[in-house]
């Protein structure tokens, strides 16, 4: 996956609660295993009408929010079934980072996976953020020192956790992980060979 260090980019803001991941990528659709080409899919429910049409209201249909890179949203966000067809429908439409007071675990887990910064705030942060992202206002995200910086200059600290951040900033996924010990694995394998040769 691509690293993650840091960003720029215009926040679209979604001031909604409790999105669940069939809204983010409805289950119609996920006879696809393809993690490209999936942006027009991404909230199709809220984007299109029935007849396909885009709706004008809806954020990301908007001329200033179609580049955001960030999105700024309420609480519980991710929550619902685990299908990481949402990461991955976010990712091809260009969302790298996602601000909220909270995510579903399994979620969070999946943006990870897939190089995206998922960023937890309190209640007040979270207005502010929402407000400048209203405004269709640029913010800057930085993972190595984990700072928020705003266009008027403020700057706002978070955490992840270790793991995490580690992750994201090496853009080592679990496969790459695990290939950091293939000499360990193949010597496991050939003691494993010589001593049970019937398996």
């Amino acid at each position: 996956m691509t690293p993650f260090t840091h960003m720029r980019a215009v926040a679209a803001p979604l001031p909604t609660n409790n999105v669940d991941t069939d809204v983010i990528f409805p289950g119609r659709f996920l006879s696809t295993i393809k993690r490209r080409g999936l942006s027009p899919l991404l909230f199709h429910g809220l984007r299109y009408t029935e007849s396909g049409d885009e709706r004008p209201d809806f954020v990301l249909n908007q001329s200033h929010y179609r580049g955001a890179g960030i999105l700024i949203t309420g609480e519980n966000f991710g929550c619902g079934s685990s299908r990481e067809h949402a990461p991955w429908a976010l990712l091809d439409f260009g969302i790298r980072c996602i601000i909220s007071t909270s995510f579903a675990d399994i979620f969070s887990g999946n943006c990870v996976k897939n190089g995206i910064l998922c960023i937890t705030t309190d209640h007040q942060t979270l207005q502010t953020l929402m407000e400048d992202a209203e405004r269709a206002l640029a913010l800057e995200v930085n993972l190595e020192t984990q700072v928020i910086t705003r266009t008027n200059g403020d700057v706002i600290t978070f955490s992840v956790s270790p793991e995490a951040r580690a992750k994201l900033l090496s853009g080592a996924d679990e496969v790459d992980e695990t290939m950091l010990h293939e000499a360990d694995i193949a010597a496991f394998e050939e003691m494993r060979r010589d001593r049970f040769p019937w398996l």
